[in-house]
């Protein structure tokens, strides 16, 4: 061997030394990483590749954790209402709500406010006793308070988290869960008293149906006939009665969980209580619209339980008639 393939020799051995020796950390991290996994295995026995597909499904199971009830490691069911809350109530309460007040807007636009087809006469006539007044805007006021703070605990992480200080947010979003949780309770006495009070007043009768066929006065000349409430009033009263005890009782359920509701049970009320809200709300809209701007004179009689012949005569001659009829007696 000549002097030269002597150096080409060496030169190769100290090539394949050195890259020996580059392998060498490489080697031990990967035996370091075997060895890690070995240890995890044996100290999470079960933790096969068929164990994370269970979890990953949801599947049942004891977890190796001194945490009370940890008995699955992913939790399919709150992920599967977090998807329903943000991809489905969410948008879809705010097509609701919007939609309700664009039909408002429009209405407005093409027909505009309801006139007295009379000049007013100056005489009054009870409509709303003290009583009915104090449940109504006892509801109402409650009502606009939960509204705020339930559509604060659903949206304003949207559009008030990015813009406001952090601590500020947390105080803001504490604040709306408390008030909305200690005036439910609250709201639900007054929904029953409303309930309660106007259950004889709502019982729909022949002169509701030509009230309806005539779209309340929008369709024809002649203000289609009403007695003390019409049509659409009644329409209102058994909203109240059925989704608004919906929201009452879903309500509930969410404020006192210490009866042993399990956790799918708070998911699900979650659900029917948001729902039940919103559509609650996208009505009551119109129901505001109808009493305050929609109607001229229909505010007063609430605010002061008393409204003039001429509207009387008008929308609800039915019971205009009756008073009339027992004040001569």
């Amino acid at each position: 061997m000549t002097a030269k393939q002597s150096e080409m020799s060496l030169k190769a051995c100290l090539i394949l030394l050195l890259v020996a020796l580059m392998a060498l950390p490489v080697s031990a991290s990967a035996q370091q990483g075997a060895d890690a996994r070995r240890e995890a295995f044996q100290s999470m026995p079960g933790t096969q590749p068929d164990f994370w597909r269970d979890a990953a499904q949801g599947v049942s199971g004891r977890t190796q954790s001194n945490s009370p009830g940890a008995d699955t490691l992913i939790m399919v069911e709150g992920e599967r209402w977090r998807e329903i809350r943000n991809h489905w109530i969410s948008p879809g309460g705010a097509i609701a709500l919007g939609g309700s007040l664009g039909a408002i807007t429009l209405f407005y636009l093409l027909v505009g406010q309801v006139k007295l087809e009379h000049p007013r006469t100056g005489r009054k006539i009870e409509r709303w006793t003290r009583w009915d007044r104090v449940i109504h805007w006892y509801v109402a006021s409650l009502f606009i308070i939960l509204g705020i703070t339930g559509l604060s605990i659903l949206y304003a992480k949207w559009f008030l988290m990015p813009i406001l200080p952090t601590s500020v947010w947390g105080a803001f979003m504490n604040a709306a869960k408390n008030i909305h949780n200690y005036l439910g309770p609250l709201f639900a006495l007054g929904v029953l008293a409303m309930i309660i009070k106007w259950l004889k007043h709502n019982f729909f009768t022949m002169t509701d149906l030509k009230w309806f066929a005539k779209g309340g006065g929008i369709i024809g000349k002649a203000h289609p006939s009403a007695g003390y409430l019409n049509g659409g009033e009644k329409v209102w009263y058994w909203i109240i009665v059925t989704v608004g005890l919906t929201v009452v009782v879903s309500g509930l359920v969410l404020d006192f969980p210490n009866f042993g509701q399990t956790r799918e049970t708070m998911q699900l009320f979650l659900i029917i209580h948001a729902v039940a809200s919103l559509i609650l709300m996208a009505a009551a809209f119109g129901h505001i619209y109808i009493g305050t701007l929609g109607t001229e004179g229909a505010f007063e009689g609430m605010k002061t339980g008393y409204v003039d012949e001429s509207w009387a005569k008008q929308h609800h001659d039915l019971w205009y008639d009756a008073v009339k009829e027992k004040s001569k007696n």
